[in-house]
């Protein structure tokens, strides 16, 4: 029969066996909190670096399409400032063609809509979405009637138009020369203006730059 009596000499080893058991434990518990901290303690970090990093994604994007609006502003004024390719391509300025027209419009638009500072977007999401549109709109626009005006550039005039549109330019040349007279520059651009006189229909304020630049230059 079993006598618990004759393994008296296993207590021991059994009891130190538990023990060591029962630190081991212990001392996990203690341990695991140290190595896996609560999420709480690392989502708000994490979360607030992500919103920095998508707010300068943001911001490189809406600084991007404020230089694609500089950009073709730039390609519009060399039309406006340049009485020379002006004439070249006038259909750039002639108001009663529809894809004049239609990049007009989209200019338009896109300067209604165009923010101050870049901060200004980044606190509304559909104004950003419709500016970035509008500017998509007007780059596109100004392409296709750019590239139709090189094509066409004086083929839609008569043989006679055309003659004036060159006469127009030689004079608005001569105009513009430093070295000619004041006489000589004032009568070259009153010549230009008749020659341009039911030829082209030009937008005001193109017509109002180029009359006071030449003016300037007459009088200086």
């Amino acid at each position: 029969m079993f006598r618990l009596a004759e393994f008296w000499w296993l207590i021991l080893p059994i009891g130190g066996l538990i023990f060591a058991w029962r630190r081991a434990v212990s001392g996990a518990a203690e341990w695991r909190p140290q190595r896996y901290p609560p999420a709480s303690t690392i989502a708000g970090p994490e979360r607030s670096r992500s919103a920095r990093d998508h707010e300068a994604v943001r911001r490189r994007e809406i600084t991007r399409i404020l230089e694609e609006h500089n950009r073709t502003d730039t390609r519009w004024l060399d039309y406006e400032i340049d009485v020379a390719r002006l004439l070249d391509f006038p259909m750039m300025t002639d108001m009663r063609d529809p894809l004049t027209m239609g990049f007009h419009r989209a200019k338009l638009r896109a300067d209604l809509l165009r923010p101050v500072n870049v901060e200004d977007l980044l606190a509304e999401r559909d104004a950003e979405r419709e500016y970035r549109d509008a500017v998509a709109d007007y780059v596109a626009a100004f392409n296709v009637a750019e590239a139709e005006a090189i094509r066409r550039r004086r083929s839609d005039f008569s043989p006679a138009g055309q003659q004036r549109l060159a006469r127009a330019q030689a004079l608005l040349r001569l105009a513009s020369d430093s070295a000619a007279t004041p006489q000589e520059r004032r009568q070259a651009y009153d010549r230009a203006c008749k020659e341009l006189d039911g030829l082209i229909v030009l937008p005001t304020a193109t017509r109002a730059g180029i009359e006071r630049r030449i003016a300037g230059q007459i009088e200086g």
